[in-house]
């Protein structure tokens, strides 16, 4: 325990920690995964036509209804711009890498626009079993539609899954979607929306598949703060972030500041103030340390028997890292572009090192992945000829 600290301090941050715990397990299991097919509750698959089964012109099947060019995103009312919809691409693709789930989004400028005057529900359905989408066997797929002219858009869910999905796909259109949405913000009601659909139907986000249960019910436990945030305002992330970072500054300095006491006579040692004297007693790195800004030295003395100790406390932000040469925090890097990325190949950038304590130098290389290209996604060239029965859930807006 370190000299001076309130053993009651100790026995706070050790009960904080054991509830965080406590909290990020309860809440991992209460979200683990559940099986998407459940026995006795899933739908009976339509008959309807094979998927696919008549192609038209670009983006456009006959039977009034579009075509698919891409597996994971095909905005054909333009809503996304490249940066998005590699996103939303992106996440569509781990979550079948990952589960087998097909799950594709679609944006169209209306129904009207292919000539179909049939309701959301009835060119949801027919669109999904026009393409197959999902797994034939587990009928798992999920179809997210927006018809921005119509101002209405639908998940469609493959007949495999539980009556219950309808309500929850309802609630994730209520809540995630429509709210963006009903201020023309279709783009970051896309963005939150697929990945809120995402958590919904595999109890798990992008990069979160492989994560244990407390990681799980951590991650959800901040998911909730954020969204907390972002429905009460910026104002309530000053609320929550500042007096955390407001505690954790104290708690540093503290552990600077605190009283010491020399161990070699006992009596309290004082730190020295002038930056002159100061730098008096540091070594010439130490010295270039601080000048860069990368690390802040303290010096104590203790009055009665010449005593000093020097303390380092680096600096949390800081273009400088360590040199394994000197061991000094004087390292600083410049990056080169090689060779740009592109879709069929990755780039290549070359970052070159220099310590500006010993002179020490490196350079290394390092890829830069490719460009997603919207028709190589998990290597697959079509849907798996999954079927829907009409279930899941419309909103309107």
């Amino acid at each position: 325990m370190p000299p001076g600290l309130p053993r009651w301090i100790l026995l706070a941050l050790a009960g904080l920690v054991a509830l965080g715990l406590g909290l990020g397990y309860t809440v991992g299991r209460l979200n683990a995964p559940a099986p998407v097919v459940q026995p006795g509750v899933a739908r009976a698959p339509a008959e309807l036509d094979p998927p696919g089964s008549a192609t038209g012109p670009l983006g456009q099947r006959a039977g009034d209804l579009p075509g698919w060019e891409d597996l994971y995103v095909n905005d054909y009312a333009d809503l996304l711009d490249p940066e998005a919809e590699a996103r939303v691409r992106g996440q569509l693709e781990e979550l079948y890498d990952a589960t087998g789930i097909e799950m594709t989004l679609l944006t169209i400028e209306s129904r009207i626009a292919y000539g179909n005057r049939s309701t959301n529900e009835e060119f949801a359905t027919a669109l999904f079993n026009d393409w197959g989408i999902g797994d034939a066997t587990r009928n798992d797929g999920v179809l997210i539609l927006v018809s921005e002219r119509d101002r209405e858009m639908r998940i469609e869910l493959g007949a495999g899954y539980g009556f219950s999905r309808d309500a929850d796909m309802a609630r994730v259109i209520d809540t995630e979607f429509l709210p963006l949405f009903v201020r023309e913000r279709y783009q970051d009601g896309i963005l939150v929306g697929v990945e809120a659909t995402i958590r919904e139907i595999a109890g798990a986000g992008p990069g979160e598949y492989a994560q244990g249960t407390v990681q799980r019910g951590l991650g959800t436990i901040w998911r909730f703060l954020g969204d907390m945030v972002s429905r009460m305002g910026e104002w309530a992330l000053a609320l929550l972030v500042l007096p955390a970072w407001g505690a954790a500054s104290a708690w540093r300095a503290w552990r600077r500041h605190r009283p010491r006491d020399c161990p070699d006579c006992g009596r309290a040692m004082v730190r020295q103030s002038d930056e002159a004297l100061d730098d008096q007693h540091l070594s010439g790195g130490q010295r270039l340390e601080e000048f860069l800004a990368s690390v802040d030295y303290d010096v104590w003395e203790c009055p009665g028997c010449t005593h000093m100790e020097i303390t380092r406390w680096p600096r949390i932000f800081s273009g400088h890292g360590t040199c394994k040469a000197c061991g000094f925090r004087t390292l600083g890097s410049t990056t080169t572009v090689l060779e740009s990325a592109t879709k069929s190949r990755e780039g290549r950038k070359r970052i070159d090192y220099a310590c500006e304590q010993c002179g020490h130098a490196f350079t290394e290389e390092r890829s830069i992945p490719r460009l997603s290209d919207s028709s190589s996604g998990s290597g697959r060239s079509s849907f798996g000829g999954g079927r829907s029965s009409g279930g899941g859930a419309s909103g309107s807006w």
